[in-house]
Order: C-alpha cells, then sequence, then structure tokens
C-alpha cells in the first residue's frame, strides 16, 4: 500500500541520496565504520525518515516541522562530506553533492507550498 510520502518527489530522491551513500561510505577506512561512515549514514537516512514521518502527521505545522529537520539533517551531511574530501577518504562527489543540491530546492519548495496553502 503506497502512502502519502510514497509520492512526494522530495521523499523519493531522498531515498536515492541515501543509497548514493552508501555506496560512497563503503571505500572508507575501516577505522571509520562506527565513525564519520557511521554519522553520514544516519544524516542521509534523517532525510526521508524525517520527510516520511512529518507526511503522515494531522497537522501542516507538523509536517513543517519534520521537513525543517530534514533540511538539518541534509546540512549535515554535506558538512560530513566536505570532511571526508578533506580527510583524503573520497575525491569525487560531485553526484552527491548535485543531489543534495537538487534536494535541498525539493525541500524547499514543498516547504513554501505547505506555507502558502496555510496561508489561503
Amino acid at each position: 500500500m503506497a502512502r502519502k510520502h510514497h509520492q512526494l518527489l522530495a521523499w523519493q530522491e531522498a531515498i536515492k541520496l541515501t543509497g548514493l551513500v552508501y555506496q560512497l561510505s563503503r571505500v572508507f577506512p575501516k577505522e571509520e565504520i562506527y565513525a564519520l561512515s557511521s554519522q553520514m549514514r544516519r544524516a542521509a537516512i534523517s532525510v526521508p525518515s524525517n520527510i516520511a514521518e512529518g507526511a503522515g502527521q494531522t497537522g501542516r505545522k507538523e509536517f513543517l516541522r519534520f521537513l525543517s529537520v530534514a533540511r538539518g539533517s541534509l546540512c549535515e551531511l554535506e558538512t560530513q562530506l566536505i570532511l571526508a574530501k578533506n580527510l583524503g577518504y573520497v575525491s569525487d562527489t560531485s553526484d552527491i553533492d548535485e543531489q543534495i543540491e537538487r534536494l535541498f530546492g525539493l525541500l524547499g519548495g514543498l516547504m513554501n507550498s505547505i506555507k502558502e496553502r496555510a496561508a489561503t
């Protein structure tokens, strides 16, 4: 049974991002398995999870709060990606960088849409 969040492009793209992060973090050094690798995976998982949780709420205010948390997790992931590059664990992150940028815009658009509907 499809849930409301399955129809959201932001959720679909967040699922793709999570897969990309898992693929990327597989090449990290073993000593990072419980550190940066784990943090990146948790931040990535948090994005679609918060979109889904917000979509499951009954009110717009709650949905907006969860979307805001999802954007925060996206910023956290972006920071961790920069750290991974600076530490030399990865070199090319352009696919994830583009996905983060796209998703940040989708979340902003979704938030604006919800706010506009609330104002009418």
